[in-house]
């Protein structure tokens, strides 16, 4: 995601400057080049040299060291991230104060920051702080957290460094295109569960991984999201409207709400095709044969393609084995605009798996159908290349 980037951190003097380590492995793993600022204080913290160690490179901390590296550095960057970011950093920059290398880098820099405040809560709560904080954000400013929790000072309250994965998150969608901004994305994920009795159920072996993924996306790419999600394990994308189901019933009744409002829906919930046909109000008792009647589940995907004014449809056809000529005939027979066949019998393409491996089918203006294989790769790359190509059919007008 963030290959060939150049990220400018600035770490300042918290205690939460530890976590300084982690994000920029982070932004490295991740494919960036990162070049850090320290200010003194920073250096109470953690090391400069741990920091070099984590970075690949050198660590700047006096402007007087390097002539001219406050304009040098800000000049190579795409990114410049504050992390942790005090309410001394924060006032001067909101003043316009320039007196380390990092306060006059960061005037020097025009293009887009992000900072994730750290302090004790009545210093994030103050008013003058609050008053600086607010004027950057007015000129375009990003901030992350900070959270709610435990602080340095055995005191409980707002002022603990966000996350590093939600401040790497913050800077993928800050490099990210906005192609999608003004989209309402409604996707589904995860499998249901259909009772038998108050303690068993049958249901499938879907994780909810590709649908959170394609949620994330989404929303990284600017769109408002709706995720409406069967029983998984994953915690939701930050930004992102979750609503929990359980059953087949619900997960219908909620996709028939939430379609008329949307502009682009992605069916890739795993619903089951079949419920018990009576669900006992006890536990049945445990005997040598048991016999279960199942009745078809109502079509989704089929009845959301019968709206007059449908969004954008996409569906997922999960098979075992190379049948791309069921994924051709539910794409027609259910009157969407794509569908995304998956052979699960594949290595690193079945459930559970962070990879996947699909072939995008999609029918022009025209009706003619047209195929994109993928070859493997992470679930978050699929849905990157299936935005790409729902972005691009709808530029062309196939879906208004």
């Amino acid at each position: 995601m963030l290959k060939d980037r150049s990220i400018l951190l600035g770490i300042t003097g918290s205690v939460a400057a530890y976590k300084s380590l982690e994000l920029i492995k982070g932004f490295v793993k991740d494919g960036a080049s990162v070049k850090v600022i320290m200010t003194e204080a920073a250096k109470r913290f953690i090391t400069p040299m741990s920091v070099e160690i984590a970075s690949g490179g050198n660590v700047y901390c006096d402007m007087f060291e390097s002539p001219l590296s406050h304009v040098s550095l800000p000049a190579d960057a795409d990114l410049f991230v504050i992390a942790p970011a005090t309410a001394n950093i924060i006032s001067k920059y909101a003043n316009g104060i320039a007196d380390n290398l990092l306060s006059t880098s960061l005037l020097a820099f025009n293009g887009r920051v992000i900072i994730a405040p750290a302090m004790n809560w009545r210093m994030y709560e103050n008013a003058v702080f609050q008053k600086n904080l607010h004027y950057l954000l007015s000129l375009g400013v990003k901030t992350v957290g900070p959270e709610r929790g435990s602080l340095a000072c055995g005191e409980e309250g707002m002022g603990r460094m966000a996350d590093v994965e939600k401040i790497i998150e913050a800077v993928r969608t800050s490099l990210s295109k906005q192609d999608l901004a003004g989209e309402q994305v409604l996707v589904t994920a995860g499998p249901t569960r259909e009772y038998i009795d108050p303690v068993r159920y049958i249901s499938n072996r879907s994780s909810g991984k590709m649908g959170y993924a394609i949620a994330k996306i989404a929303k990284r790419r600017g769109a408002d999201v709706t995720l409406i999600s069967g029983p998984t394990a994953i915690k939701p994308p930050d930004g992102v409207e979750v609503i929990n189901v359980e059953t087949a019933d619900e997960m219908h009744a909620s996709v028939m709400d939430n379609v008329p409002m949307s502009s682009i829906f992605i069916m890739s919930a795993a619903v089951a095709d079949f419920v018990p046909a009576e669900t006992k109000n006890s536990k049945i008792e445990k005997k040598e044969k048991f016999s279960l009647n199942l009745v078809k589940t109502s079509d989704i995907l089929e009845e959301a393609g019968r709206f007059k004014n449908k969004p954008f449809i996409a569906g997922f056809s999960a098979e075992t084995g190379n049948r791309l000529d069921r994924a051709r005939k539910k794409l027609v027979n259910k009157n969407i605009d794509m569908i995304v066949f998956n052979d699960v019998s594949k290595a690193g393409s079945g459930f559970d798996a962070d990879t996947n491996e699909v072939v995008i089918i999609h029918r022009d203006k025209e009706g003619e159908i047209h195929e994109q294989p993928l070859q493997l790769m992470s679930k978050e790359d699929v849905a990157s290349a299936l935005f790409d190509m729902i972005v691009s059919l709808k530029n062309e007008g196939l879906s208004e």
